[in-house]
């Protein structure tokens, strides 16, 4: 008896198990590999991936009435919303994994630990997803920030990724303190540290003054972890200063993470807090959206500006926090497409790059479509849809969240974020300008190789693609909220 009722709690936690055990099979293989034959290590790490996606589907195919499953005494909970994340963030990271391998051989530092620690990160992800605690949550967070710390500084060599890695990991610490401290005061006023248990004694307790003082420290830590004004400062620097390897992990699956974060701490757990945090989370996302946009006016480097660029789109998924169960859904909506521009657009930078060259400036991007006219309109269609140019899935992802703010009243914030984004698309158009107008400064050829080449044009090509599931794809997220 015993045993099946432990086997029936860890199944529906298999996929964490899975990429928990390829991780340490690509640590160990690492040990035995060769650069040269690296591609070992990325096909382990890609097949564990597609094992924990197909175990994920599987069990959301077989309990499509499922709702929420809590499992090991509270601590975590399997969910519609965590079904959806984890697929999406399963896509994100076999672009990942097949874009990092170009990158690491050109640059001769091809090791195991590099997909070891993606994938220990990754598992920190689906922890964060998953997290029906706030230890559980935390956890997950530490995790994923520590093998975020150690891939920001994997090129030992290199003293710019060492001081951003060093940044990274002090505010990292100073902001992880914070969100800890606004656990315990929630701890401290309700006397539960368990999501649904928080949401019922929130609403019951009369010690607002504690709970208060816990919600500010909460929002700081989750700013930070978004990367969202005015706790935004290492983002710049870390992308910047990191290997573009590294950036294209973080500016990516981290962020559905975040965003499940923000859900389990604020939607789920201080429901009760809502008119309070409401407040805090719009000016946040307000600021977000102006210092982003205007910021990344003023960058030369096309990872600073994808950088602050980061911070105008988190500034807009955090506007549907404002507005109620359709506003998740639109953050939802919006955080996956965003994940799955990110990851585009820092494909074509690995792409460019090659040995003794990084493609960090924009002016590297100049005459690309004399260089190759395909990937030239490959990163046109990346970045219209980073900028929201109709009819690409970055559009529609700002509509449906401006939708769910205006059918809240919220026309004043709805009327900034569209000026700025607006003003932001002229960054956007510099790059597109530089590649179709400016005359080339290199003859050399493009040398990736033909499974980079073609997944990064499926990735760039969703863009139209997605279009044809937004529906679907809606429907999924406004379910996934509703039976939260």
């Amino acid at each position: 008896m015993n045993s099946i009722l432990g086997w029936s709690e860890l199944t529906p936690i298999l996929p964490e198990l899975i990429i928990l055990a390829t991780a340490c099979i690509v640590l160990v293989l690492g040990l035995f590999t060769s650069s040269e034959k690296g591609g070992l290590l990325v096909l382990t790490s890609i097949v564990g991936v597609v094992f924990a996606a197909i175990t994920t589907a599987k069990f959301h195919m077989g309990d499509h009435e499922l709702t929420r499953q809590v499992l090991f005494n509270g601590n975590f909970v399997r969910d519609y919303m965590g079904d959806i994340l984890k697929i999406a963030v399963y896509a994100v990271m076999l672009f990942v994994f097949i874009y990092s391998k170009q990158y690491l051989r050109d640059k001769n530092i091809f090791k195991g630990e590099f997909f070891a620690l993606m994938l220990f990160g990754m598992l920190g992800i689906m922890i964060m997803i998953s997290g029906y605690n706030y230890i559980t949550l935390y956890l997950g967070l530490e995790l994923l920030a520590l093998s975020s710390y150690a891939l920001v500084a994997y090129d030992r060599d290199n003293m710019q990724s060492n001081e951003s890695a060093m940044k990274y990991f002090i505010l990292g610490a100073i902001a992880s303190g914070m969100l800890l401290y606004g656990m315990s005061m929630i701890y401290g006023a309700v006397g539960t540290l368990q999501i649904d248990h928080v949401a019922l004694q929130v609403s019951n307790t009369n010690n607002t003054m504690l709970l208060s003082f816990g919600l500010v420290f909460i929002m700081v830590g989750v700013a930070f972890k978004l990367g969202a004004a005015p706790f935004h400062m290492w983002v710049p620097d870390v992308y910047q200063g990191a290997p573009t390897a590294t950036t294209l992990f973080i500016s990516s699956a981290p962020k559905i993470a975040a965003f499940a974060f923000a859900i389990r701490l604020l939607a789920q757990s201080l429901e009760g807090l809502f008119d309070n945090w409401q407040h805090i989370i719009s000016v946040i996302a307000m600021l977000s959206i102006i210092i982003g946009n205007l910021f990344a006016l003023q960058q030369d480097n096309i990872k600073r500006l994808f950088a602050y660029s980061t911070i105008s789109h988190i500034g807009f998924m955090l506007l549907g926090f404002v507005g109620g169960i359709d506003g998740y859904a639109a953050s939802m909506f919006y955080i996956i497409t965003y994940a799955l521009m990110s990851v585009a657009g820092f494909g074509m930078i690995i792409i460019l790059s090659c040995k003794g060259f990084e493609a960090e400036k924009i002016s590297d991007f100049k005459g690309l479509n004399q260089r190759n006219a395909w990937f030239a309109f490959m990163m046109l269609l990346i970045v219209a849809s980073m900028a929201g140019f109709p009819p690409l899935i970055g559009f529609f992802s700002k509509l449906v969240v401006l939708k769910a703010i205006v059918d809240q009243g919220y026309y004043v914030m709805a009327g900034i974020a569209v000026v700025f984004a607006v003003i932001g698309s002229f960054y956007y158009l510099k790059i597109i300008k530089v590649m179709y107008f400016d005359e080339s400064e290199s003859d050399q050829e493009i040398t990736a190789g033909f499974d980079v080449k073609s997944i990064l044009s499926f990735n760039a090509l969703l863009q139209l693609g997605l279009l044809l599931f937004i529906p679907s794809i809606l429907s999924y997220c406004i379910k996934a909220i509703e039976t939260l």
